[in-house]
């Protein structure tokens, strides 16, 4: 709803004060999580107005090779089509053609395929749908029978859209018409592999060209409703209800969540999540041009049954090559994107080493982007359909040769610490699955030193030594990286879908586990030493972590690892007074010793501190640890010295003088040589 309408507004809520009252709004950031349906409803509709029906839906993309929910939207969006005798319009808010697990044999084919089943009225340019490169656009265009919209990615030069694009949009049904405009922000140009650049284009401020083009729809093209597709996620959206006066409604996409439709400043925003989840159903009040109420709802596609033609599309598409099975997963392989974007996974460790087994490089690292479909696969069979699923980007494989401060570097690039906007939201991420290396990130931004504890094959990393790095070829693009200007090794151009597609088949069966690879921090004591003699237990006492509010201590969750990431698990841990003392067994730790340094772990919650992911904090212990054999032998090593010492110092007094030095006989040697004794005991 326009700023513009709002003494219209309160006009037609005095003339329906006899009406029922409406339903409440459901709180914008709190969508209700029921099987069937989730809603928002805004003002009550009135009788004698027009009524305007959009149905959308947004990053369809993973699901779009795949039978399941999206034949179930396209059912959907039939019925609601038909459920509405006034005018409805169907609109695709982005990142509909990749990636899917498709993309390395079909493309952008199958999804364009099954968007013209759907049929919707205009869909919006997203970062993957420019996965294939900006020609690709053109072809994918040619092929649809419906526009695709962008708005402020142009020529640089000329100004003109992208090819097979336009900036805007008119659709009129039953006297009724809606401007549609496609816009992004500047994120996308870092989330797909196109250079814009290079390739002669630039990304234009979208809230200048957006409300340009709702001026001009308005004004010169007489619409009624202005509708903009976003793909720039939620928060943008707002920010760009906030700076226009033209737009009716905000279609997101980009940021994959759950926004039922929700007013900020007159604007009308929704967000359908992804993967054909939900579809948004937002109805309209049109009164003499303008939009003078609405309300909204997203609709849960779970129950819908499949459209058979969306359905035969995709699992002609899908043939007999994907459901080849690549070998056995004796574990559930996580690809769910919370769980990369946060912490190592079992998969992100699997995908790390198939990398390796490709390129014979020291060390493989991937983004947590990369990895799609946001499912679980397994136990059991693992067909080249999940493994594309899985990987479904056309990325190959491409080694260079890195520094150990420029994998440092590289590492910290991509942390997001609690205290940042995106750790506020989402919590503290890694954002990197690695294969060959290990490594502890802290959480926080009170710190210069966000990584630390790098081990490079289980030896501590040299800053100055070179490296062999394989990552996937969306990553060694990245702009300002130190991958930009690195020596390149080696291009193979296998797919990283399939490097780990043949990396199963070559194992037959695989049950990768984690393995501390990537060890989360929030914060850091000092254990001082533990003297180790392999018998009984030891105890490793440390203050416990502080904070402005109390804290709860696991004593159930302390383990110690060492460089060769072995790891041990304590026996027990208790708190009192404020020290945590945490037992091991002697011999544990000792062999742990043998191996490298030995480091404390353990988890602690901070009363009244909610964190959005991780249910608790991580302590870090670091411990000194002495082997009392080490310790008796450096003072027997000691003592002999001191005894050598004196002795000579004896010999070279005769020898000066021809006499023994007054008061330096033997007595006098005697003494000092169990003083060195004493005092190497001592320390």
């Amino acid at each position: 709803m326009r700023k513009a309408t709002t003494l219209l507004v309160a006009a037609l809520v005095v003339l329906s004060a006899a009406a029922p009252a409406a339903a409440a709004a459901a709180p914008a950031d709190a969508p209700t999580e029921d099987a069937g349906t989730t809603v928002a409803t805004g003002v009550t509709t009135q009788a004698n107005n027009s009524t305007v029906t959009l149905l959308s839906y947004n990053d369809i993309q993973t699901a779009a090779a795949q039978n399941g929910t999206v034949p179930r939207l396209a059912t959907l969006v039939d019925e609601r089509r038909a459920a509405h005798d006034n005018p409805t319009f169907v609109f695709g808010a982005g990142d509909e053609v990749s990636p899917h697990s498709l993309s390395p044999l079909t493309q952008w084919r199958t999804p364009v395929d099954v968007l013209n089943e759907i049929q919707p009225d205009a869909e919006g340019i997203g970062n993957h749908d420019l996965d294939f490169g900006f020609e690709a656009v053109g072809n994918f265009s040619e092929a649809s029978e419906f526009p695709w919209l962008m708005a402020n990615i142009v020529d640089s030069e000329t100004g003109d859209p992208i090819p097979g694009t336009e900036p805007y949009t008119v659709v009129e049904k039953q006297g009724v018409s809606v401007g549609v405009i496609g816009l992004a922000d500047q994120k996308i140009k870092g989330k797909t592999a196109v250079d814009f650049a290079e390739q002669g284009y630039e990304l234009r401020d979208y809230s200048e060209v957006g409300s340009k083009y709702a001026a001009q729809l308005k004004e010169d093209e007489n619409v009624d409703v202005v509708v903009a597709l976003g793909h720039f996620g939620v928060p943008v959206a707002k920010d760009f209800a906030n700076s226009t006066e033209n737009v009716d409604v905000v279609l997101v996409g980009d940021d994959e969540i759950v926004y039922p439709p929700a007013e900020t400043d007159g604007v009308v925003i929704s967000e359908a999540e992804a993967r054909a989840n939900y579809v948004g159903e937002l109805n309209l009040t049109v009164s003499n041009g303008e939009v003078a109420d609405w309300d909204g709802r997203l609709i849960s596609t779970e129950n819908s049954t499949k459209d058979a033609n969306v359905s035969d599309i995709i699992e002609t598409a899908r043939g007999d090559e994907l459901s080849k099975v690549a070998g056995q997963s004796e574990v559930k392989l996580d690809a769910r994107f919370a769980s990369n974007y946060h912490d190592e996974t079992n998969l992100g460790n699997l995908v790390g080493d198939a990398f390796l087994a490709q390129t014979g490089a020291d060390v493989a690292i991937t983004n947590a982007g990369g990895i799609r479909s946001n499912g679980q696969y397994g136990p059991g069979n693992i067909t080249a359909g999940d493994v594309y699923n899985m990987l479904p980007f056309n990325n190959h494989l491409t080694t260079v040769e890195l520094t150990g401060s420029e994998i440092e570097s590289l590492l910290a690039s991509q942390v997001v610490t609690l205290e940042s906007e995106t750790g506020q939201q989402y919590d503290a991420e890694s954002q990197l699955q690695v294969g060959g290396v290990t490594y502890e990130w802290y959480t926080h931004n009170d710190t210069e030193d966000a990584i630390r504890d790098i081990y490079v094959g289980g030896e501590p990393v040299d800053p100055d030594a070179t490296y062999e790095v394989t990552v996937n070829s969306y990553m060694a693009g990245w702009e300002g990286s130190v991958l930009t200007n690195a020596t390149l090794v080696n291009e193979d151009y296998t797919m990283y879908g399939t490097a780990l597609y043949d990396y199963i088949e070559s194992q037959d069966t695989v049950a990768p586990e984690g393995e501390d690879r990537i060890r989360r921090v929030d914060s850091e004591v000092d254990a001082g030493t533990v003297e180790l003699d392999g018998e009984d237990d030891v105890v490793v006492s440390f203050e416990k972590p502080t904070a402005e509010n109390a804290t709860t201590v696991d004593t159930e969750s302390f383990y110690a690892l060492n460089g060769q990431n072995e790891r041990v698990n304590a026996s027990s841990a208790s708190v009192e007074d404020g020290t945590v003392a945490v037992t091991f067994a002697d011999s544990d730790l000792q062999t742990l010793a043998d191996g490298g340094d030995v480091e404390v772990y353990g988890n602690y919650a901070v009363e009244g501190r909610e964190r959005p992911y991780f249910d608790s904090s991580v302590v870090n212990a670091d411990v000194t640890a002495e082997s009392a054999q080490e310790t008796t032998t450096a003072a027997e090593t000691s003592t002999t010295a001191a005894s050598t010492t004196a002795a000579q110092t004896t010999t070279e007094s005769d020898d000066e003088s021809g006499s023994s030095a007054p008061g330096f006989g033997a007595g006098a040697a005697a003494v000092a040589v169990l003083g060195a004794a004493l005092l190497a005991l001592r320390e």
